[in-house]
């Protein structure tokens, strides 16, 4: 893909190329970094959905291949499209909860036609936006961004509790000791391998301890390898393979408010990923980041994937390791591109147990909350109004966590949004921001809060 963008004479270490091998095993380890993360969703919604092991792999394969093609975009860049930057892209958690939210709305059998075409509207709608948006981050500032990447953590650990009994709650086994102490083995290992361990064995601790619970779950008779003996070794994700987007107006309210809410976790990547690479992020690269997040979003339905959005673990990464080359992570997506191509590949992942997804889901989810206290601490919670901020929005936005039928009397429709936490959570924070910082306040006024930093926010996929 051409790069439009003027470059200076002597080459910025961000577009310098690297010898063949070292350009893949560099490449490889941004996967292994980010593979937990781009597994996690559709492995969440495809076992909420009801698919069938043959089924989930296939819907893997496809969050594999998109998260590719989407990291291609980013790094390489087309027209007015891409960061150009070492900027890795893939299935962003933060859909994940509104997408449940759908199929018990909407129903199994709906389910992924009706997020595919709210995912099609929103990045539409994203998409148009970017040129604007960065003008708009200041409604998004630490307390609110901090905010709802905690909630996105909250929101998810009853899926890694549900995943550690066993996953279904119809089983006779769910629950069992078995399924439960295998969880914890793989958190066992997880935390051993990030405590004694380093550099690149360090990165893949989630995938090791993937790995090791898996074969610690043969003997106890809880793994099933059908997938694998089922897998073609070459495949490709089939066009709407489980029907034509369906577009359901609730549904597509829902993933607006979570593309806004991907869109600043993405600026604010950007800006530290700048930083990081010593080529600050301005506003035109802001803009064409933020398009190619969206308009990966927009084609990923298509071949059955879902929202793509920047991995901040992999900006750690070029941080520890000092490689900034962005065809590094260039090759990162190609290796992705063809691991989606390999249905072989995406089935030893719809062979791990959910038990042993359920011990790694707490590490995963649990970060993610952790990032957003994080980002919190970079708010100002001296201010009494953040605290206020916060803390509402925080209660608002786990009323589905903490009393699932709340919202029982609302119709359907409006329950696809007032069962997401994130949503409700994010809409909370935005407009009480503006009430307590905004409305009624000018710049110089002693009583509004000044300017905070750029959220610098992290998402575990």
């Amino acid at each position: 893909m051409a790069d439009s963008f003027p470059q200076p004479q002597s080459k910025h270490p961000v577009d310098q190329g690297l010898p063949p091998l070292k350009l893949f095993t560099t490449g490889l380890q941004h996967v292994a970094a980010m593979y937990a993360g781009v597994v996690a969703p559709p492995l969440v919604i495809g076992a909420a959905v009801g698919l069938s092991v043959t089924e989930l792999t296939f819907l893997t394969g496809a969050s594999l291949f998109m998260a590719g093609i989407a990291t291609l975009l980013q790094t390489l860049g087309v027209w007015k499209i891409g960061a150009r930057l070492p900027f890795v892209n893939g299935v962003t958690f933060a859909t994940v909860a509104p997408m449940l939210a759908i199929n018990k709305a909407q129903g199994p059998e709906d389910a992924l036609p009706v997020i595919f075409g709210a995912t099609m509207v929103a990045a539409a709608l994203g998409f148009v936006l970017a040129p604007f948006f960065s003008k708009l981050v200041r409604f998004f500032p630490p307390v609110v961004t901090g905010t709802v990447i905690t909630l996105i953590g909250l929101s998810l650990m009853p899926v890694a509790f549900n995943w550690a009994q066993g996953g279904d709650a119809n089983a006779p086994d769910h629950g069992a000791g078995a399924n439960i102490g295998t969880a914890g083995l793989t958190l066992l290992i997880v935390l051993l391998l990030r405590r004694f361990t380093r550099g690149f064995v360090k990165q893949i601790a989630v995938l090791l301890g993937l790995l090791a619970g898996t074969l610690i779950a043969i003997p106890v008779g809880i793994a099933d390898f059908t997938a694998l003996r089922e897998a073609d070794p070459v495949g490709f994700p089939t066009p709407f393979h489980f029907g034509a987007p369906q577009f359901a107006l609730a549904a597509i309210v829902s993933m607006c408010v979570v593309m806004l809410v991907s869109m600043t976790e993405s600026t604010a990547d950007m800006l530290a990923l700048g930083e990081i690479v010593e080529r600050p992020a301005d506003e035109r690269t802001i803009a064409a980041g933020l398009r190619a997040d969206t308009a990966g979003s927009f084609v990923s339905p298509f071949f059955n994937g879902f929202v793509c959005s920047a991995f901040a673990q992999n900006i750690g990464l070029v941080a520890m390791t000092r490689i900034r080359s962005r065809f590094v992570v260039a090759a990162g997506g190609g290796i992705l591109v063809v691991m989606g191509l390999c249905p072989v590949a995406a089935a030893l992942v719809a062979c791990v147990p959910q038990p042993v997804l359920g011990g790694a889901g707490v590490v995963l989810f649990g970060s993610v909350a952790a990032s957003g206290i994080q980002t919190l601490q970079k708010a100002g919670l001296d201010q009494d109004s953040n605290v206020l901020i916060v803390g509402v929005s925080l209660a608002v936005g786990t009323v589905p966590i903490a009393a699932p039928d709340f919202y029982h009397a609302f119709p359907e429709s409006a329950k696809i949004i007032l069962d997401s936490g994130i949503s409700t959570g994010c809409v909370t924070a935005v407009a009480l921001n503006l009430v307590f910082h905004h409305l009624g306040r000018s710049p110089g006024d002693p009583g509004r809060p000044p300017a905070q930093a750029d959220p610098q926010s992290a998402e575990a996929g």
